[in-house]
């Protein structure tokens, strides 16, 4: 398997809010009311929304490619783009999916690598994300990656309050 790793540009939107679509949709349908679904992802992914995500300096997206074929995407925030306050020394994983028909391969590895590789580039001292406490597969991924609980925060889907689990790794 050839796979490699693209930071994304403003050309990319279109392509960005499909596979955001795709993947959010892919994810967390069974666990949520359609209407939820529907109100989040207009507001998380129209256009508009992404373009001024990825035109922040302070957060970067990037494609994770399985031959010629994007499979997924990993989203960092650094200094205020973090959704929480976790400090200068600190690097975000904000969001990382894989389509279906790709995950089992390892490329969420190579996503979680990424974001650690960019954290270390910048001399962060930690790498924090926030999971959902419903999403088993998620939670066991990270603590095989080093991630350990250190604390909670909302995430709101549509009209539901739902809770995230707050995992970090500390980097040496």
């Amino acid at each position: 398997m050839t796979m490699h790793i693209r930071k994304c540009t403003l050309e990319d939107l279109p392509l960005l809010q499909e596979i955001g679509c795709e993947t959010f949709n892919e994810t967390f349908k069974d666990q949520n009311s359609p209407e939820n679904m529907k109100v989040y992802l207009e507001e998380a992914f129209n256009l508009k929304q992404l373009g001024t995500e990825l035109s922040n300096p302070s957060s970067e997206f990037f494609f994770i490619y399985c031959h010629t074929e994007v499979a997924g995407y990993l989203k960092v925030n650094i200094d205020e783009a973090q959704t929480e306050k976790e400090g200068d020394e600190s690097l975000e994983i904000e969001r990382i999916y894989i389509r279906k028909e790709f995950q089992g391969q390892g490329l969420g590895h190579h996503l979680i690598s990424k974001g650690i590789e960019l954290a270390k580039d910048q001399s962060k001292k930690k790498v924090w994300l926030g999971v959902w406490e419903k999403n088993e597969g998620a939670i066991k991924f990270y603590g095989k990656m080093g991630f350990t609980q250190t604390g909670k925060h909302s995430f709101q889907m549509g009209d539901e309050k739902q809770t995230d689990l707050v995992m970090t790794k500390i980097l040496m």
